[in-house]
């Protein structure tokens, strides 16, 4: 059965206030994450991987020491990703829920130092990739980064919290500025409530 491009959870236009436009969401959604699902379900078609889960073919197509990941990787990747991108973010407020910030006081210090330390590993991924606050195999909590569509189900982790740095994310509204789309990102739309439910 081929992979369907998800409704937003949200109007394109409902994160505008909060620094996302509706001209991003109408790019980032519309055009490259749906590219995701159709060159995804063209490239698995006919393979072994038809008809698995898009985790089971993530773990099953990643290549640990490899300079490039094959395209079936890339585009499942990416199209799960995403998936989960429109869900960690919301257009009304979001209050961290006690056990999230308790955790996260435990790990790094303070919320705001986890902050600090999403943002330097968003803006510090060379080129394109995501930042990702993971819950590890050990249970700790941990900030890492990836390059390209690589995520955490790729080494075993439990994704909290993704933040696309793809410049197709934060060009339109940010230019060139990913650290204030970082910032924007942490301070205005993440949906916390949806973070502590993946713990």
């Amino acid at each position: 059965m081929a992979f369907e491009l998800p409704d937003l959870p949200y109007a394109h236009d409902a994160l505008a206030n909060k620094g996302m436009s509706a001209e991003t969401l109408e790019y980032h959604h519309d055009i490259h994450h749906n590219a995701y699902v159709t060159n995804g379900n063209k490239a698995i078609e006919g393979t072994q991987w038809d008809g698995k889960s898009l985790e089971e073919i993530i773990k099953g197509t990643y290549e640990p020491n490899a300079v490039a990941q094959s395209g079936i990787f890339n585009n499942i990747s990416q199209l799960w990703n995403h998936n989960q991108f429109w869900e960690m973010m919301t257009p009304g407020d979001s209050k961290m829920p006690g056990e999230l910030e308790s955790a996260l006081n435990n790990t790094f210090g303070s919320v705001d130092k986890f902050k600090d330390e999403f943002k330097a590993a968003g803006a510090g991924q060379f080129g394109s990739g995501w930042a990702w606050l993971v819950k590890d195999t050990d249970g700790s909590f941990k900030v890492t980064k990836t390059e390209n569509g690589v995520n955490p189900i790729c080494f075993g982790q439990t994704a909290l919290l993704g933040c696309d740095v793809w410049e197709h994310s934060y060009y339109i509204d940010f230019r060139n500025k990913r650290p204030a789309y970082l910032e924007n990102f942490l301070d205005n739309l993440v949906n916390w409530e949806n973070v502590a439910s993946r713990m």
